[in-house]
């Protein structure tokens, strides 16, 4: 059995491995979440690198070039494999690395292993190519692929005792997750239809002229792109503004690891909103001085106290 990080300070060899491979695995593939939990202390970071690690196990699978129904039956084996974990099947001389970290990540945090569940049903949704009607449908994608996410990274993070409000403070990392993940969908957009994926809802692509699709570098002719990446921008900013009450019912460090995480997002946004266009050319990004310069008013807390007044300006 994998003793948590309260009764096993001193961890065993193969457990600081299998973290040090999540952690790098994070830091090569994830450059905007690893430059959140960098703020983080050390066991918290580690378990949110094993997170990181078993999703991005899945969304590898639904992202390759296998046959559907090979990607389908990979990820039945993930979710068997996340059954050992939940069941504390695991050792710690298990030949799987990513099983060990969370296994070690779960018994030392209370997190909803329910919600990796979430993610591979998600994941599945892609692999069927399942399409959306509308924004509830869309939500339901999303709050399997970074709604439950967000309520998984909560369970690391932990809650601030007395804290107001905080009965909420799981719908609001399923908030923040939505809003992240609507930022994902504007900036892929391109990508996205290249492997043959629309994940905008038909309502919207229809009420801007957009159905057609987008199959290259400038948008469907007769439509209005601009208004539609506009339109789910101020969604998008909606979604961010009623996630960052998240904010304070967190600690210094996990506040400063969202603040960052959705920082960097939330710039992306403005420059998709400067340049609508520019997401049908290429993936947009910011430069990794930026994030940086971001990740630093996060741990400031500069950025909360930011959209703490705009949300306050668009109420009044």
């Amino acid at each position: 059995m994998i003793r948590s990080v309260e009764s096993a300070p001193h961890m065993s060899a193969p457990v600081l491995a299998a973290y040090s491979y999540c952690e790098a695995v994070t830091g090569q593939q994830a450059r905007n979440f690893a430059y959140g939990i960098r703020l983080l202390p050390t066991p918290k970071r580690r378990a949110m690198s094993a997170l990181y690690a078993f999703s991005r196990r899945v969304d590898d699978i639904g992202d390759g070039t296998l046959p559907t129904e090979v990607k389908s039956a990979r990820l039945e084996d993930t979710r068997a494999l996340l059954t050992r974990v939940r069941e504390g099947k695991v050792e710690e001389d298990d030949t799987d690395p990513v099983a060990v970290a969370l296994a070690h990540t779960a018994e030392a945090f209370p997190v909803p292993l329910d919600g990796l569940d979430e993610l591979i049903d998600g994941v599945l949704k892609d692999v069927q190519g399942e399409t959306y009607e509308t924004w509830d449908d869309l939500k339901v994608y999303c709050r399997c692929v970074a709604g439950a996410i967000g309520r998984l990274s909560l369970g690391v993070f932990g809650t601030e005792p007395g804290a107001r409000g905080v009965e909420r403070a799981s719908e609001y990392a399923d908030t923040l997750g939505l809003a992240l993940q609507l930022t994902n969908i504007l900036r892929d957009v391109r990508e996205d239809a290249e492997d043959g994926r629309t994940y905008l809802p038909a309502d919207d692509l229809a009420k801007f002229g957009c159905s057609a699709g987008f199959n290259g570098p400038t948008p469907p002719e007769g439509s209005d792109f601009a208004g539609l990446v506009h339109f789910e921008v101020r969604r998008a900013r909606t979604l961010f503004a009623e996630g960052y009450r998240l904010l304070p019912m967190l600690d210094r460090r996990s506040g400063a690891c969202v603040a960052a995480m959705a920082g960097i997002y939330r710039r992306l946004l403005d420059r998709i909103e400067r340049e609508p266009e520019a997401v049908l050319r290429g993936r947009v990004s910011l430069p990794g001085r930026e994030k940086a310069y971001v990740a630093v008013r996060g741990l400031s807390g500069l950025d909360a106290r930011h959209v703490a007044r705009s949300t306050l300006r668009r109420r009044t």
